[in-house]
C-alpha cells in the first residue's frame, strides 16, 4: 500500500537475533523534509532582525526625542481631536450609510436614483477636495435659510458662525463615509438569504421588525469586517483636516516639527506610533463583535488569543513529553 503524499514512513530494521522486536507503536512517521521551507524562514528572520538593529540603533531616529514628544500635552490634545473626529464621523457615516442603503434597495424609483447619484458622487471626489469645498462654503452662500422652496424662509442663520473646524471636518468625513458605508451594507443585507425574507414575511412580522431582529443582526456579520476596514481609513483620513485648520494628532505633529525642524523624524514617529494604537484597537474590537455575530453560523466559537496561547503551550508540554518518553 502507498504512503500519503507528504509524510515518509520508517521502515523497522531487523533486529538482532539476541535482541526483541520493538512494539510496532514504538514505530515512528517522520514528516516529509521542506528544506525550502526552512531557508525561507531564516531569509525572513534575518531580514527582521537587521530591520530591528537598524530601527533601533540608527541615531537618525533620536528615539530620545521621541520619548520626549510622545505624551505632551500638545500631543495628547491633537490625539483627542483625532478621537472626537473619528468617532462622531464613524457614527454619522454608518448611520446615512444604513439610510443609503435602504433607499439604494428600495422599490421607489426616486430614491435608489437619489441614493446611486450621491455614492456615485461622493466615492469620485477625493476627501480632501470635499473637505476644502466646505471650508470654503461661506464664500458661496453667506446664509442658509429654511422654509418653503422659491418661497418665504421661516427662520436663517449665518453658515460661518456655525461651521466651526470642527464642524466641517466631521460633516465633510462623515459624508465620504456614508458613501462606502452605503454599499458595505448593502452588500451585507444582500448577503442575507433570501429565505430569511421570505420565512420572516410569512410570519406576518412588521417590515421594521424584520429588518431590526432577522435581517440587519445576520448582515452585520459580513458587514462587521468590510466596515472595519473603513473604520481604520476613516482614522488615518482624519489626518486630512490638517488643511481645515482643525490641530489634530497630524496636525500638531507638523505645527511642531516646522518649530522644531530637528525634530521632524521624532515627531513623525509619535504620530505614526499613534496611528499604529489605535487601529490595533480597532482591530481588537473587531474581532470580538466578529465572535459575538458568530453564534449560530459556527459550531463553535473562533479562539480567542488567550486560548490560542493556552492551546499552544499544551500541545507543545504534551510533544515535549512524548520526545522525552521516546
Amino acid at each position: 500500500m502507498s504512503e500519503p503524499p507528504g509524510v515518509t514512513v520508517t521502515a523497522p530494521e531487523a533486529p538482532p537475533a539476541d535482541e526483541p522486536s520493538k512494539p510496532l507503536a514504538a514505530q515512528r512517521v517522520l514528516p516529509l523534509r521542506r528544506p525550502g521551507r526552512w531557508i525561507a524562514t531564516a531569509v525572513v528572520l534575518v531580514l527582521a532582525a537587521q530591520f530591528v538593529h537598524g530601527l533601533t540603533t540608527n541615531p537618525f531616529y533620536q528615539w530620545d526625542r521621541f520619548g520626549y514628544w510622545f505624551l505632551r500635552p500638545n500631543i495628547l490634545d491633537g490625539l483627542l481631536i483625532t478621537l472626537e473626529v473619528a468617532a462622531y464621523s464613524a457614527v454619522l457615516g454608518l448611520i446615512g450609510g444604513i439610510v443609503l442603503a435602504l433607499a439604494r434597495l428600495s422599490r421607489s424609483p426616486v430614491l435608489r436614483a437619489v441614493s446611486w447619484t450621491y455614492i456615485w458622487a461622493l466615492r469620485s471626489i477625493p476627501l480632501i477636495v470635499v473637505l476644502l469645498f466646505l471650508y470654503n462654503f461661506s464664500a458661496l452662500y453667506k446664509t442658509l435659510s429654511v422654509g418653503v422652496p422659491f418661497g418665504p424662509a421661516f427662520f436663517s442663520f449665518d453658515e460661518s458662525k456655525l461651521a466651526t473646524d470642527m464642524v466641517v471636518a466631521v460633516i465633510g468625513l462623515s459624508l465620504n463615509e456614508a458613501a462606502y458605508a452605503a454599499e458595505v451594507v448593502r452588500g451585507g443585507i444582500l448577503s442575507v438569504d433570501q429565505g430569511q425574507h421570505e420565512a420572516a414575511a410569512a410570519l406576518g412580522l412588521p417590515k421594521s421588525y424584520q429588518f431590526t431582529r432577522i435581517v440587519f443582526p445576520q448582515a452585520l456579520r459580513s458587514i462587521t469586517p468590510n466596515y472595519v476596514n473603513q473604520l481604520i481609513g476613516l482614522i488615518k483620513s482624519t489626518s486630512l483636516v490638517f488643511y481645515v485648520s482643525l490641530l489634530d494628532l497630524f496636525g500638531t505633529a507638523q505645527s511642531m516639527g516646522a518649530t522644531y525642524p530637528g525634530d521632524i523624524v521624532p515627531l513623525l514617529l509619535v504620530s505614526t506610533v499613534w496611528y499604529l494604537i489605535l487601529t490595533s484597537v480597532v482591530s481588537v474590537i473587531q474581532f470580538y463583535v466578529e465572535r459575538y455575530y458568530a453564534r449560530g453560523a459556527t459550531r463553535s466559537l473562533p479562539p480567542t488569543p488567550l486560548q490560542k496561547l493556552r492551546t499552544g503551550l499544551t500541545g507543545l508540554r504534551a510533544r515535549i513529553r512524548r520526545e522525552a518518553a521516546v
